[in-house]
């Protein structure tokens, strides 16, 4: 009697290992986050708030702010986002000063 619990108590845990495996292997595209808001599930194939098929949209607004400040800007804070541009504003010595950037990939310049 004792034998044949224990064989039953092995092919359980077998059985039951078998059908974990496929669902620790599915969830390897997943990440935990831990930021500002709290913590979060991060699922990378379900990121297509930055980016879709094409690579990106265009150009971000935090990639204006970085290159606004690289190119002196102080203080600088986005004042307008639009479909065709956004539009920066900043001190430098002379005083406030405007960078308008064309929402394209790059962030170019107008």
């Amino acid at each position: 009697m004792q034998k044949t619990l224990q064989f039953v108590l092995v092919g359980l845990a077998a059985m039951s290992g078998l059908t974990i495996a496929p669902t620790i292997a599915a969830t390897q595209d997943m990440e935990l986050r831990i930021g500002p808001g709290g913590v979060g599930v991060y699922d990378r194939d379900r990121d297509f708030d930055r980016y879709d098929r094409r690579g990106r949209r265009g150009c971000d607004p935090d990639d204006a702010l970085d290159i606004a400040r690289s190119e002196g800007l102080r203080r600088a804070q986005i004042v307008r986002v639009s479909p065709r541009s956004i539009v920066v504003q900043g001190m430098t010595r002379r005083g406030p000063e405007r960078m308008v950037f064309a929402n394209r990939r790059g962030c170019p310049e107008i």
